[in-house]
Order: structure tokens, then C-alpha cells, then sequence
């Protein structure tokens, strides 16, 4: 299901998504239509604009937040027109599962959309590349992330933007067993070593965002 305020989008991502092998069951101009939609036919990933009306401020935000909530089952996926790492920790901190955060220029590229929306739908935490960036550059306190090696960081990055060790092996040039060490190493420093295999990427991203 897609929600977005401008019909041109939400029309134009749902042809490009059903061209793409998915089934669109559901299209809102707000999220309180969106909501009722899902009410009464829950999908399996839910497409949100952060910004709808009628305040065009973080409805969006909100509704992920309550979606996740009441629909555990439901995957959803942000969109925003602009790089906002404020809502991107406040999104990851409260729901951290089965979400992913975009930017809009994504859309241009159904490939990776289309990809996007298969690993949150798997579970995965799914964040822009661009998003991730800013994460990166902004002030820190002091804490855990100052123990990690420049590599470390560059690892971690990409495993909040929802890569594969595989994908980050194949990114950087690396072999995917030097990349499961750089990995274990984050876990480690991060004081992640004795959580689940499947829980560890989530939290080390957590920790990334809220670093």
C-alpha cells in the first residue's frame, strides 16, 4: 500500500511497482485513509510520505510508528524529500524492524526501490545511503563509536543502509570473511557479542543512530 498527498506520485510509484512484480492493494492521500486501509487488509509493506497532511509535518512519522505498532506484520517503508536524520533516529529508535527510510530521488531507480522494499518486508532495517552520510558527519558525544576503526565505521555505515556482508564485500573489494570479522569486531566493541545473530545488526545500527 502507498500513502502520499500527491496522486501524480503515488499513481506513478504504483505503476512502477507493479511493473516491477508487486501487487499494489491499497493508495492514500492521507494517513488516516491509509490506516483504514490497512485496518482492513493488512499488506505486507506499507509505503509512507513522512510528510501528509494536514499539517505536512510528521504524520507520516506518526503513522509508521503506530502502524508498526498495531500491525507487527507490516513492513513499512518512509519516504521524504530531504535528507532528516532527526526523524530517521526517532523512526529506528522507537520501531527499529521491518523499517527502511528513503529519499524520494530512490523512486527513480525501481531497481533499488524494488530491493528496498524485499528486505524490509524480510525484516531488514533499510537506510538511504545519503541519510547515512549525515549520520556519519554530525557531532557525537563520546561513547562506544570512538572505539571503532575507520574500516569499523565504514562497515557499520553500510550495514544501517540494510547491505548484505556479502553486498559489503562486493562494495568495498573485500572478501565476505574479512567482512565478518570487521563485523564481529563492531559487535564486540559495541558490547553486542552475546545477542542474537539476527538482533545484533538491528542494535548495532540503533546505537549508530542514537551514537
Amino acid at each position: 500500500m502507498i500513502a502520499d498527498d500527491s496522486a501524480l506520485f503515488r499513481e506513478g510509484m504504483a505503476a512502477l511497482l507493479e511493473r516491477a512484480g508487486f501487487t499494489v492493494t491499497g493508495l492514500a492521500g492521507d494517513g488516516q485513509t491509509l490506516a483504514r486501509l490497512v485496518r482492513a487488509r493488512p499488506p505486507e509493506v506499507a509505503v509512507v510520505d513522512i510528510r501528509m497532511p494536514p499539517t505536512y509535518t510528521v504524520e507520516g512519522l506518526e503513522l509508521a510508528v503506530r502502524l508498526r505498532r498495531e500491525h507487527p506484520s507490516v513492513a513499512v517503508l518512509l519516504l521524504s524529500n530531504h535528507v532528516e536524520t532527526h526523524y530517521a533516529g526517532e523512526l529506528f529508535g522507537a520501531t527499529p524492524y521491518r523499517m527502511g527510510y528513503l529519499l524520494k530521488d530512490q523512486v527513480g531507480a525501481p531497481d533499488e526501490l524494488a530491493d528496498a522494499l524485499r528486505r524490509v518486508a524480510a525484516g531488514q532495517t533499510v537506510l538511504d545511503p545519503a541519510v547515512v552520510a549525515q549520520l556519519v558527519s554530525r557531532p557525537r558525544e563520546p561513547g562506544p563509536l570512538d572505539r571503532l576503526s575507520p574500516r569499523e565505521r565504514e562497515v557499520l555505515a553500510l550495514v544501517a543502509e540494510g547491505r548484505s556482508n556479502q553486498g559489503i564485500a562486493a562494495l568495498l573489494g573485500l572478501t565476505q570473511k574479512t567482512v565478518e570479522g570487521y563485523v564481529r569486531g563492531v559487535f564486540g566493541k559495541l558490547g553486542l557479542a552475546d545477542a542474537t545473530a539476527d538482533n545484533r545488526r538491528v542494535l548495532a545500527v540503533l546505537r549508530y543512530l542514537r551514537g
